[in-house]
């Protein structure tokens, strides 16, 4: 039988608070989209900062080798990050955790902009591990922030929900860019800026400040995720404090104790325990008085009461620590938070650990599908700088015509109108979609239509991009965000979060996150280097643009093909109903074109353990 407290969160009304969780869950991956899409127009200023000397071809470049590893360093952070975090969240809790990933971006964020010298080698250095450390706070927000809105919100609008809390990176982006426009146009401003001198000494300030300023966001809702109450479902199945649980939600969701206390929260005692408490008659103390903090003061009080007795009856016979403690707050006059149990059930012992063979027989599937739709779509959605440089090529100007705040402000430009035209709006489309047509359809036609367009880039690719980059390739460009976001982005997201007991939910959605971050790795880098045809520009020989497309493609469809196989719908199911633990996965190919499946509600172990 399902919690009541868990129950009332599942059929919640929509109300003030879920906002406010999408806000505050939000800001985190708006500083994380933030730090991570500010970096193309920084390395552009520190790019005229300390390679204003090489040669006439390699001026103001920096080379691919540095570009790569700044890239793999971050991506290898937050793949660590979303690891150690993501477990951690289910050891020591969401919220705990929660402050800490945020407080390490803040941190690593104005460490970023302080690099501690000006010399490029340290500069690089210092950089680069500064990135690594924020790389950790961004990878704990992920498993943590999708967790915690999953575990607040009602079933019937969740994916929406979490989408909206993903959807912040598409603002951060937007952001990042503005940010960067508006530092750059000041300090052009101020600097009176000579031919002679088109790279000022406080250009090395400009990029150091655009960077600390992604920590304001963060540091202002550092307080209210310390505010924020530990999430029900880790109250109630992971820490056994069903009591707390529904004491927090009775504030979070604004209704009456009554509603959501359990009639029965601790499992019947012994018949043997049960002949000596028959009736409510008992006038000595009991070697079970110490169990609750209820009985405490009912002891304290006189223990010959009547009332004192009709208390411990309900506390200790009819097992009612809910009941017991709210008569006793009315009748002795005390604060309930003085009685309410810190652990009113002794901490159960898992049905079986992570990676046992159970496990894996009944979350293996759904954590393999997790895990490698995830990295296949951060292949693809991180290899877009393959063509990035293109459009960049063909519509900034060049860089011996322009100084460096004009050009890190036209390169900022292009990144915002990008993020204004197809990033945002995918992510949107997602958030009003996801609830009505699922998840495994948005995933399904986003990877189909990325691999659409690959193709459709890549086969004329030498014959009419390479040379004419012009609006319909713009267009294509921007689409392949638009579905991506409209898509497998947003919802490999999602859906680790909504299929894993409460005991792993956050460890598994770690582990999805940082097999995308791989994947995030051999997209932006392996795939970055294999991209050239000929040696140029420090890149050794590769496949070629259009071999690479190609591939990428049919990694689209690898990704659409495994959605199809693995990945099960959970649209407007409770967690506990999508955690399917009491039998085997179940798969029906093709089901995401007819709509969710309809498969009997299974209640969670945990909930029978405390039921």
């Amino acid at each position: 039988m399902a919690l009541k407290v868990l129950s009332a969160l599942d059929s919640a009304r929509t109300q003030l608070y879920h906002f406010k969780a999408i806000v505050i869950a939000g800001m985190g991956l708006f500083t994380d989209s933030y730090d991570l899409f500010c970096i193309p127009p920084i390395m552009t200023l520190i790019g005229r900062v300390y390679y204003e000397n090489e040669s006439e071809e390699q001026k103001y470049q920096i080379p691919p080798a540095v570009v790569s590893t700044m890239v793999a360093i971050a991506l290898l952070g937050t793949a660590t990050g979303q690891l150690v975090f993501g477990r951690l969240g289910d050891i020591v809790g969401r919220r705990r955790m929660y402050g800490l990933s945020l407080l390490i971006m803040v941190l690593s964020s104005v460490g970023c902009g302080f690099s501690i010298c000006t010399t490029r080698s340290c500069v690089l250095f210092s950089l680069g591990l500064f990135r690594f450390v924020l790389g950790l706070g961004i990878g704990g927000d992920y498993p943590l922030s999708a967790t915690i809105m999953s575990e607040f919100a009602n079933k019937r609008t969740r994916g929406a929900f979490i989408a909206a809390v993903f959807s912040m990176q598409g603002l951060g982006i937007l952001a990042a860019s503005t940010v960067t426009m508006v530092v750059c146009a000041i300090f052009n401003r101020v600097s009176h800026l000579s031919a002679k001198d088109p790279t000022p000494k406080e250009a090395d300030v400009a990029w150091r400040l655009i960077l600390m300023l992604g920590a304001v966001p963060a540091a202002i809702t550092f307080y209210w995720r310390m505010k924020m109450p530990e999430t029900a479902r880790y109250t109630a199945l992971v820490a056994q404090n069903v009591f707390q649980a529904a004491k927090d939600m009775e504030k979070v969701l604004e209704v009456s104790m009554d509603e959501i206390a359990e009639e029965s929260p601790l499992p019947p005692l012994p018949p043997v325990f049960r002949r000596h408490w028959t009736r409510p008659q008992c006038s000595d103390r009991q070697p079970y008085e110490d169990t609750f903090q209820v009985a405490v003061p009912l002891f304290q009080w006189g223990s010959r009461s009547d009332v004192n007795r009709q208390l411990l009856y309900t506390a200790l016979v009819a097992q009612n620590v809910f009941q017991a403690a709210k008569d006793m707050e009315k009748v002795l006059e005390v604060s309930i938070d003085e009685i309410a149990e810190e652990s009113p059930l002794p901490p159960l012992p898992p049905a079986y650990p992570l990676f046992s063979k159970k496990f894996f027989r009944r979350h293996g599937v759904d954590l393999f599908a997790c895990s490698c739709t995830w990295f296949l779509l951060d292949v693809v959605f991180y290899s877009s700088n393959l063509f990035q440089s293109r459009i960049y090529d063909h519509y900034l100007p060049k860089k011996a015509v322009v100084n460096a705040y004009e050009d890190t402000f036209q390169v900022a430009k292009l990144q915002a109108i990008i993020a204004a035209c197809s990033t945002i709006p995918g992510y949107w489309f997602t958030v009003f979609f996801i609830d009505r047509i699922g998840r495994v359809a948005i995933q399904v036609m986003g990877f189909l239509v990325m691999s659409m367009i690959y193709l459709a880039i890549a086969i004329p690719y030498y014959a009419h991009w390479d040379n004419n980059p012009n609006a319909g390739f713009i267009i294509l460009y921007g689409l392949t965000f638009f579905f991506a976001n409209f898509g497998p982005n947003t919802t490999t997201f999602i859906v680790p979060a909504e299929l894993f007991p409460a005991r792993f939910r956050s460890t598994c959605h770690g582990i999805a996150g940082a097999a995308g971050k791989l994947g995030a790795i051999i997209g932006s880098v392996g795939f970055f280097w294999a991209s050239h045809k000929r040696k140029e520009n420090g890149y050794p020989k590769g496949l070629g643009m259009p071999a690479s497309l190609i591939i990428l493609s049919g990694v689209c469809l690898v990704g659409m093909a495994v959605t199809l196989l693995f990945t099960r719908e959970t649209k407007g199911r409770s967690l506990e109903e999508n955690e399917n633990d009491d039998e085997p996965n179940q798969r029906c190919f093709g089901c995401c074109l007819m709509g969710a499946r309809h498969v009997q509600s299974h209640s969670s172990p945990e909930e029978a353990d405390v039921a």
